[in-house]
């Protein structure tokens, strides 16, 4: 799938670059370095969506081990849980000002290298200080990439949005379900939950890779090596004021929101059926599945939602399937485990669908910039009180009835202003207006 989409983005790059000018050097040259470049953005894009979760579904497997280690109590680890969504809205909004000094690929390949060292310190930093400050450092990394990804993709795949973003929301869902099946086997194989945690960050380092060659000439995608004076035309446009945007508001509340349940799942969910004796290799495995359901869905709901000229159906659908998976984790989290773990991973594919959305909702390149660094930022800063207040509620309450609730209650807005911004407009209309 991912060679003849390469393949296909080859033959096309190659026809529009047969001309000397346009290519900025020799006609025979440019095509076969185009073609090459394309591959490793292909590439680079698969590998690094991989590593956009490991560092948070090998934690969420291995909490209870982690915590009784280093001493933390329940409202600490909700803490633990609340981190990533605060990295990712304080250090995503800054990817586009880097983005536009080092270019896309350059500040992917710095956060591949972050999350690798964060990865490799923080099971060995003897602290909980220093464990979530050698988190934060991984969680910074995936933050200017999660905001990037978008922007890479509508650069250099614009009549491919819905394939692309289906692609490497895969390659995401993959990383992170088999994050969270393979630690606890990995932790005992390498003889303690901190090897398991770290060799995580060998995977990050190969992510590194692709994304070297692309460094030097900025990763500037084939559709963008125009004429002086077109560029200089498009550098004049003013600045798109994303907040006057209502369809940009109601997709960064959408993106908070679904956040929110997927960092409780993915934080909390293992411990659930583990209350409920569920083994501990089981609950991991639970908790594989509910990530593993993103890998097919995750590549077919983009592919539908850029077919479709409202994607709010599909909101309704994936939050009609969280509400039942927390409705069975509450009346029978053990005797339906399975179950549920199916319904949840399904209702987690309203991440894949927001990205999308991210690219449908503005009709530019800088625009989806802007609105990728809005929704997630905003949305990320929505996500932080969610696990944090579960873990409070679990630990105040003694139970997992007050937090379950506090999700299903969550799902209906999400429901709502999911609906709202699958409309088809543009940010750039609105904010016209």
């Amino acid at each position: 799938m991912m060679v003849r989409m390469a393949r296909e983005e080859t033959r096309t790059t190659s026809r529009t670059t047969r001309n000397p000018t346009a290519a900025g050097g020799s006609g025979s040259a440019a095509p076969l370095t185009r073609a090459w470049a394309t591959r490793l953005v292909v590439v680079g894009i698969v590998l690094s969506a991989v590593n956009l979760r490991p560092a948070i579904t090998s934690l969420g497997a291995l909490l209870e081990e982690v915590r009784d280690d280093l001493g933390m109590s329940g409202s600490v680890a909700g803490l633990l849980t609340s981190v990533p969504p605060l990295c990712f809205a304080v250090f995503g909004v800054t990817a586009p000002r880097l983005a536009r000094r080092f270019g896309p690929p350059a500040v992917v390949c710095a956060g591949m290298v972050a999350i690798a060292a964060g990865l490799l310190i923080r099971p060995y930093a003897g602290s909980t200080g220093g464990f979530l400050a050698a988190s934060a450092l991984a969680l910074m990394g995936i933050a200017v990439s999660n905001v990037l990804m978008p922007v890479i993709v509508k650069r250099w795949f614009p009549d491919r949005v819905g394939s692309m973003t289906g692609l490497y929301s895969m390659a995401l869902a993959a990383g992170t379900s088999a994050a969270a099946a393979a630690t606890v086997p990995l932790t005992g194989m390498l003889g303690g939950w901190q090897s398991g945690l770290a060799a995580w960050a060998a995977l990050a380092a190969v992510a590194v890779l692709p994304w070297l060659p692309l460094v030097r000439d900025r990763g500037q995608a084939p559709a963008e090596r125009e004429p002086a004076r077109q560029a200089g035309q498009e550098r004049q446009e003013p600045a798109l004021r994303i907040t006057r945007s209502r369809t940009a508001w109601a997709l960064a509340v959408f993106f908070g929101l679904q956040a929110t349940a997927a960092y409780i799942t993915m934080g909390w969910m293992a411990q659930i059926f583990r209350d409920a004796g569920v083994a501990a290799g089981t609950a991991g495995l639970l908790l594989a599945v509910t990530m593993v359901m993103g890998v097919p869905l995750a590549f077919v709901i983009p592919r539908l939602a850029a077919r479709l000229p409202h994607q709010g159906p599909i909101v309704l659908a994936l939050g009609a399937c969280g509400l039942a998976g927390y409705a069975g984790l509450y009346f029978a989290p053990a005797g339906g485990a399975w179950a549920w773990a199916l319904l949840l991973g399904i209702s987690n594919c309203a991440f894949p669908l927001a990205l999308t959305m991210v690219g449908m909702r503005a009709g530019t390149g800088a625009g989806v910039a802007q609105l990728s660094a809005f929704a997630q930022s905003t949305g990320y800063l929505i996500s932080i009180p969610g696990p944090l207040l579960v873990g409070v509620l679990y630990q105040n309450s003694g139970g997992w009835g007050l937090p379950l609730a506090l999700m299903a209650g969550l799902m209906l807005p999400q429901m709502a202003v999911g609906f709202l911004a699958g409309r088809d407009r543009t940010v750039e209309d609105e904010a016209a207006r």
